[in-house]
């Protein structure tokens, strides 16, 4: 790896997924004697609850309601 001029490194695709991070989490640098650790930000979550997370709010404006949903899914 090799850290550009703006103090930026890409950390592999294969270490995000192995320690679960993703797009748009938040990490802090932590110094630890002579080496640097990056860390989540906030207490780990799980993978799952971070994608809901990032997800909220994101679904089509002016779809079919939640009783319009139920029917179609119920057949009543």
């Amino acid at each position: 790896m090799r850290l550009n001029s703006k103090g930026q490194v890409t950390i592999p695709a294969e270490l995000r997924h192995k320690h679960g991070f993703m797009e748009g989490d938040e990490v802090d640098v932590v110094e630890d004697g002579t080496s640097l650790r990056i860390v989540h930000r906030t207490k780990a979550t799980s993978r799952g609850a971070r994608v809901v997370q990032r997800m909220r709010g994101r679904a089509a404006k002016g779809g079919p309601s939640t009783d319009e949903l139920m029917e179609l899914l119920r057949g009543r």
